[in-house]
């Protein structure tokens, strides 16, 4: 009875081999996966430690009151720039 069973030699040997190219290596899912979970843990790593700079504020945030923030920050430096006054 295990005759019945077996396929002929022809019959499944295309399919197989054709699954098994289309099937990645082991070692490229593992890559794939490790980089995947580290990415994922660094993700969840920078949500937790919040914003670099917390008054920083994006192109999409406005405030309403018509202030812009100052310049380019060089007016607080006071007299560093000069040096020798």
């Amino acid at each position: 009875m295990n005759e019945s069973r077996q396929l002929p030699s022809g019959a499944g040997a295309g399919a197989g081999a054709a699954l098994r190219k289309l099937v990645p290596p082991p070692a490229l899912c593992g890559f794939l996966l490790l980089l995947a979970l580290t990415f994922t843990v660094s993700y969840a790593v920078g949500a937790a430690a919040g914003p670099v700079a917390p008054g920083l504020h994006g192109t999409g945030t406005s405030r309403g009151t018509g202030d812009t923030g100052g310049g380019g920050g060089t007016d607080d430096m006071g007299d560093m720039h000069g040096g020798g006054h």
